[in-house]
């Protein structure tokens, strides 16, 4: 990764400083540094500092390039170099040693913060050894793993400046700590029972309930039936047994989640293959470092309670990943529903007294411990697929690991997300630094949070943004909040230019950014809404992106929305503007809108219809899904977002090869037109044809016409000069 050469002769003494960035701070880089110099024999110091560490290593020249080959080769599990940047410097005459030196401050610029990590084997082993000191220590944790983003105050990651500060070292764990052989040498959070946090166990009016092991104590009330929350990493769990529907439908009424999948947790990956089915890609995922919950096909008979994912053939799996999970796991209890802690749609609890404030209504006992949590990150939600793992949910062990982005210096940027499953990111000198998730910004406690993590992340980083990116919908609080602070009405933050980006545009530059394309691409988005820059609800677009500007080649047929945002609710909303635009008058009379709604209600959504009040047009893809799913009689209503199209996409057949008809209209943009498709689906339901099939076809059919018209854009493009304007507006430049 890094070669030094030099004119030079091998008895000098040589000396090298090496400016390091990367994932190089709180993953035991410093120690390793340490080992390595030592080992070779050289002499100088390693130091964090704020754009990550600072090494300088004298000897003579072999061994200083030796040094500098094994470096990047040899890294800790957790460690990993963006950077390495190498100068000379005088030798010093005096120098007897290699040492750790204190952190270095300064402007900060590429120092990255570390991940959560899940415990490793060695500290497993550790506490399930009755001779070990940490025996059945809920906090046990070592250079290689443990808690690093959630409990960080600021950089450098420093025992000081995370929220273990006033927690003062035993003798046992500050000569671990300060021992270059130990394998906690310099781990921030190091603790043990005799000095470090602890559990205990409260009811629900935040008194203790007595018992020698808090943890042991939960595991047999969560046994016997009872809802707990169990404070964790990165804020509470609610905890029940998986196996007992009575237990999984009490918790829904007390959660206010009617409908929404519950994520579980397993003791092992053996108790996992009970449930889901499991490959070596989905077993490397579920026991790696991050642990987040993987999404798995569920086995036909899997031992849970029918209330934890209701119609939906996917369970969303994890193991434990903190030594408290394993425990707990670890009393042989059977798979246990592990959900936010929060009520439905409200910020993760974090803080004790909010726990006993906020979750005494949802459980009956809560488990504490008083190692604090600097900010609130809920687990990450992934999906194993034929190209690698898919983040559908980045939180916990990927926040807030930056992207590395090939864009021109100079400008700090936010970009402040969107309304719904909101994620901010914060844009410098080549990095984007996505926060973990926030959520939906519709309830006022989450967008209070979304501002602390705003405040949060640029005082973490010490940036100074200089521009901002929104939404371009009108309507969006994280836009509203953009225009306010860009013209400087937000208290102590200067006025500073705002750029609106369209929505799925967004989410195609994010992957051109990712992937570190600066070549126009075509781009297709299939989403449920979006502000499109004509005022109309956007959401199957194909477009020609790059990273500044984009042209609107093709999209979904635009049909009428009946309600505007209730149609992304009421399914058969959309179903019926399908049907008014595929049969006309005839629309009323097909025989297969039973399923959809009562009669009465159904008439005056045709009513509207009729009169165009309140009819928004359309290129929804998720309006569609939610429009088939209704004819279908999967869903009446979206109870969580995405509900409908999920519910289809499990009632789909496996086998079926056929797809329904469709056409691609003429001109620039071409339209993906609908009305085939729903003919045809009405046709077979008419003809009693069952639903796994129509499901199925209906999918083939999505897949059909979206490779369909990416060969279209493909036509448009290959002959057409760079950026012709496809739309008959300017182009969009962002």
């Amino acid at each position: 990764m890094l070669s030094y050469e030099q004119p030079m002769t091998e008895r000098e003494l040589h000396r090298v400083r090496l400016h390091v960035t990367g994932q190089v701070q709180g993953v035991g880089f410093r120690p390793y540094a340490y080992r390595l110099a030592r080992s070779l024999g050289l002499t100088g110091f390693v130091l964090n500092d704020a754009s990550g560490a600072t090494i300088e290593v004298q000897g003579r020249a072999r061994t200083v390039a030796d040094f500098i080959r094994r470096l990047p080769a040899e890294l800790p599990p957790l460690a990993a170099i963006a950077s390495c940047r190498a100068e000379p410097v005088p030798p010093l005459a005096d120098e007897g040693t290699f040492e750790i030196r204190p952190s270095a401050g300064g402007e900060l610029t590429d120092a990255q913060v570390t991940v959560d990590t899940a415990t490793c084997p060695d500290c497993l082993r550790e506490m399930l050894d009755p001779a070990d000191p940490r025996y059945r220590y809920p906090f046990i944790n070592c250079t290689n793993c443990g808690p690093r983003y959630s409990i960080i105050k600021r950089i450098p990651y420093d025992r000081p400046n995370t929220t273990m500060a006033d927690f003062a070292m035993c003798g046992l764990c500050a000569r671990q700590y300060h021992d270059p052989a130990d394998r906690r040498f310099h781990a921030q959070p190091i603790a043990c029972p005799a000095c470090g946090p602890s559990c205990w166990l409260v009811d629900t009016r935040g008194k203790r309930i007595p018992s020698d092991d808090a943890i042991a104590a939960a595991a047999e009330m969560i046994r016997s039936g009872r809802i707990l929350a169990v404070k964790g990493l990165g804020g509470f769990h609610i905890a029940c047994r998986a196996d007992d529907e009575h237990v999984v439908r009490r918790l829904r009424r007390r959660k206010h989640r009617d409908a929404k999948p519950f994520a579980l947790m397993v003791r092992d990956l053996a108790q996992a293959a009970e449930l889901v089915e499991l490959d070596p890609a989905a077993e490397e995922l579920l026991a790696g470092p991050v642990r987040p919950i993987v999404l798995l096909p569920r086995r036909p008979g899997a031992p849970v309670a029918e209330s934890v994912a209701p119609g939906l053939d996917a369970l969303g799996i994890m193991l434990p990943y903190t030594p408290l999970h394993h425990l707990l796991l670890g009393a042989d209890l059977p798979p246990l529903v592990m959900t936010s802690g929060n009520v439905s749609d409200e910020p993760l609890v974090r803080a004790n007294d909010d726990a006993i404030a906020h979750l005494a209504g949802i459980v009956d006992a809560i488990l504490l411990h008083n190692r604090p949590i600097q900010r609130s990150i809920d687990d990450s939600v992934t999906q194993c697929r034929p190209g690698g793992p898919v983040v559908l949910r980045r939180a916990r062990g990927y926040a807030p690991r930056p992207v590395s982005v090939q864009a021109p210096a100079g400008r700090t940027v936010l970009a402040v997300g969107a309304e719904l499953k909101n994620t901010i990111c914060l844009y410098s000198a080549g990095r984007a630094v996505l926060s973990e998730h926030i959520g939906d910004l519709t309830d006022g406690r989450t967008y209070r949070r979304f501002m602390q993590v705003i405040n949060d992340l640029e005082a973490l980083f010490d940036l100074q943004v200089d521009l901002l990116a929104a939404d371009l919908h009108p309507g969006y609080l994280c836009t509203e909040y953009a225009l306010r602070r860009g013209a400087g009405r937000l208290a102590g933050r200067p006025a500073v230019p705002v750029v609106r980006v369209q929505h799925h545009y967004a989410h195609i530059a994010a992957c051109l950014a990712e992937h570190g394309f600066t070549d126009p691409c075509i781009g297709i988005c299939c989403d449920g809404t979006g502000y499109g820059t004509d005022g109309a609800v956007w959401g199957c677009e194909v477009l020609l992106a790059g990273p500044a500007e984009f042209q609107r080649l093709g999209h979904l047929r635009y049909f009428p929305l009946p309600g505007g945002d209730a149609a992304a609710v009421q399914t058969a909303r959309p179903a019926a503007a399908l049907l008014a635009e595929a049969f006309g008058d005839e629309a009323t009379a097909l025989g297969v809108t039973d399923r959809l709604t009562e009669p009465e209600r159904l008439e005056q959504i045709f009513q509207q219809l009729a009169s165009g009040a309140n009819c928004p047009p359309s290129s929804s893809l998720g309006r569609l899904f939610d429009a088939v799913a209704g004819l279908c009689g999967v869903a009446r209503a979206n109870r969580y977002e995405g509900q409908a199209p999920m519910l289809l996409e499990a009632a789909a057949a496996k086998g079926v090869e056929e797809a329904y008809p469709y056409q691609l209209t003429e001109g620039e943009p071409f339209a993906i037109d609908h009305a085939p498709l729903i003919r045809a689906v009405v046709a077979d339901l008419q003809a009693g044809t069952d639903v796994p099939t129509v499901a199925a076809r209906f999918h083939n059919t999505v897949a059909a016409f979206l490779a369909a018209s990416a060969g279209r854009a493909r036509e448009l493009t290959t002959s057409a000069p760079a950026w012709r304007d496809c739309s008959g507006r300017p182009t969009l430049r962002c």
